[in-house]
């Protein structure tokens, strides 16, 4: 089953939804109506969804915002939401991050495959993600300074917990970008392999991570994603309490 609307396509197929970016004339550059699409995707979701895989159509993952919604007063535009009241702008703006943050949602694995640019919106897409699998081309930017903005897609936690504050700071402040091996040197890169390679790495990729329980893999993401946050003291409690719980579920004795 395939859904898509506004530059942004879902395909289904079994327990792995693929996200793809579709307007590769611009790079797959990003718009508010391709937000509003991929968070009406999530509300959507069939529950037997395990995975999810992001990608951008033709050359590149996504080229950032597009700079048409910086030069128009229409919906969606920069002047549009400058002229909003405080409250409303900040409003609008969590909406748009909705867009993003469902990707961090429990219950799945979320896999970015990377290649070409991945420039500001576009780093953020993929910082969104669980896992990062970048082609050798792919080139890494978080550009909104550029524009005297800053990043607030979501991305700006992330990227302090993957590479930490002096290097994140670093990033943002210069708009710089990085290749793939310096990608992979920070820790942004869960993989990076030749381009020609990219597909068959993330469908094997998909397939490790379906070929366990899906219970113990959620109890695993939850541990992981919760530990930076936790003492080692909860951090240990945390792990008794969910295999008491998988203990219980697969002796039955929890019924």
């Amino acid at each position: 089953m395939t859904e898509g609307t506004d530059g942004v396509r879902i395909d289904y197929a079994g327990p792995v939804a693929t996200v793809t970016l579709c307007r590769p004339d611009v790079l797959n550059a990003q718009t508010p109506a391709m937000w509003r699409a991929l968070r009406e995707f999530s509300r959507d979701l069939p529950g037997d969804v395990r995975v999810v895989v992001v990608r951008g159509e033709g050359r590149a993952f996504s080229a950032g915002l597009d700079r048409a919604v910086v030069g128009t007063t229409g919906p969606g535009s920069f002047a549009e939401l400058a002229g909003l009241p405080e409250a409303e702008c900040a409003d609008r703006i969590a909406e748009f991050q909705a867009a993003f943050t469902w990707l961090h949602r429990p219950d799945l694995i979320s896999v970015a495959a990377v290649q070409g640019h991945a420039v500001g919106a576009g780093f953020q897409l993929a910082l969104a993600c669980d896992l990062r699998i970048l082609a050798e081309d792919a080139r890494l930017s978080m550009a909104e300074v550029t524009l005297g903005l800053v990043p607030d897609l979501a991305g700006t936690k992330r990227l302090v917990d993957l590479v930490g504050y002096a290097r994140a700071l670093e990033i943002c402040v210069t708009g710089r970008r990085m290749d793939a091996a310096e990608a992979d040197r920070l820790g942004l890169a869960t993989l990076v392999v030749p381009t020609a390679d990219l597909d068959d790495t993330v469908r094997d990729l998909t397939a490790g991570l379906l070929a366990h329980p899906r219970d113990a893999v959620v109890e695993i993401k939850a541990l992981l994603a919760g530990a930076s946050g936790r003492t080692p003291a909860q951090q240990q409690r945390a792990e008794r309490e969910a295999q008491t719980r998988r203990l219980r579920d697969l002796t039955g004795s929890g019924e």
